[in-house]
């Protein structure tokens, strides 16, 4: 067994989510490498102290690059803001350190393009937080398409959509200005990442991106302009020449977390809702006509990555467990020095369809995929 050191740049929501998982993943996956939790960084001294004693870790720093640097921090999870992305993987494959980084890489695509360039050529694993891929369902689904039991894929319709700005009186924050902060910015890249996943690589692109609500409150009785999308819908279609269809949305009201997708096919389809994580349904027409309709398949000890939390079928995974099977396979990878989907190279991908989307949402046309 050998141990390595881990250090987490980002205190917030996705912060404490990989600090739970690298606590948590040596135990529940018997991993070759043991994560020690070494060093936090936050924006300040006494409040990464503070992450650094609630999250486990055996020490904290304000200053990123200290954490970069330091002898034994080992391997590098970012969870901190876009902006900060480049810079800190830059400085990591610098030193030869593994990199885990929060979607979506960079604060734009030429930040993504020099983080893939630094990452080739230092040749250390790198990976991108995409964690929904990893449900013991959607790996099922992958698995299901791969072997061709619903044939071969002529549809995929995806979307992932929220209602955390649907109230028009919500207050304007940091979620309501700057495009990178927008539907586009924030929701959209997990499906894509899902849709390349499960079908392959988006050739091209026809999108329509609107702002609803133009303005909002502000906590001293004024307006505010949001200057970003609230939701965005696309058609497209793959590399492989399949149809599809693709949604994002954060004014979707009654969603909490519709992260979706149906694939239809020539034998079957499958049909996926993250609000109900541990559900697959799976519709085959070679079943007798009387019983022939989608079955609800729950998922258990016999599905990718469920056996190691609970050997009980139907029982579930969590939101939390997601993040654990990624620190699994981050782990993994650095073990045998292979990066795994999806890396550094796939994050870049999936913002070239978001850039092309922009280009076409602006030049009402289609427009291929870089």
């Amino acid at each position: 067994m050998s141990k390595i050191g881990i250090g987490i740049v980002g205190t917030g929501y996705m912060g404490k989510a990989h600090s739970v998982a690298m606590n948590c993943v040596g135990a529940v996956f018997d991993t070759p490498l043991k994560p020690v939790c070494e060093m936090i960084c936050a924006t300040t001294e006494s409040g990464a102290k503070e992450k650094a004693e609630n999250f486990g870790f055996n020490r904290s720093t304000a200053d990123w690059r200290t954490l970069v640097s330091d002898p034994k921090v080992q391997a590098i999870v970012i969870a901190s803001p876009q902006y900060t992305h480049k810079d800190i993987a830059l400085a990591a494959f610098e030193l030869g350190k593994p990199v885990l980084c929060e979607k979506p890489m960079g604060a734009s695509t030429a930040d993504a393009q020099l983080m893939v360039d630094a990452a080739e050529s230092s040749g250390v694993v790198n990976m991108v937080g995409f964690n929904y891929t990893r449900s013991p369902a959607t790996q099922h689904a992958r698995n299901l398409i791969a072997r061709g039991s619903i044939g071969e894929v002529t549809w995929f319709r995806g979307e992932h959509t929220e209602d955390f700005c649907a109230d028009k009186n919500e207050l304007a924050n940091w979620r309501t200005q700057g495009r990178a902060n927008g539907t586009m910015g924030d929701l959209s890249s997990h499906m894509i990442n899902c849709a390349h996943a499960l079908i392959g690589p988006i050739a091209k692109v026809c999108a329509d991106i609107e702002t609803v609500h133009h303005k909002r409150p502000t906590a001293d009785g004024g307006m505010q302009a949001v200057t970003n999308d609230d939701h965005a819908h696309c058609l497209c279609r793959f590399e492989s020449g399949v149809m599809g269809h693709l949604y994002f949305s954060r004014i979707s009201s009654g969603r909490k977390m519709g992260y979706a997708y149906e694939v239809s096919g020539t034998k079957g389809s499958i049909r996926f809702d993250q609000e109900d994580q541990n559900a697959l349904w799976l519709y085959q027409m070679s079943d007798a006509e009387p019983e022939r309709g989608f079955r609800k398949i729950l998922t258990g000890p016999a599905h990718p990555d469920y056996k190691a939390f609970c050997l009980g079928p139907g029982h579930g995974t969590g939101y939390q467990d997601l993040l654990i099977i990624e620190a699994k396979d981050f782990l993994n990878a650095i073990h045998t020095g292979k990066s795994v989907f999806p890396t550094f190279k796939d994050g870049l991908a999936v913002n070239y369809v978001i850039d092309a989307m922009w280009s076409s949402n602006d030049t009402n046309q289609w427009i291929k995929v870089s």
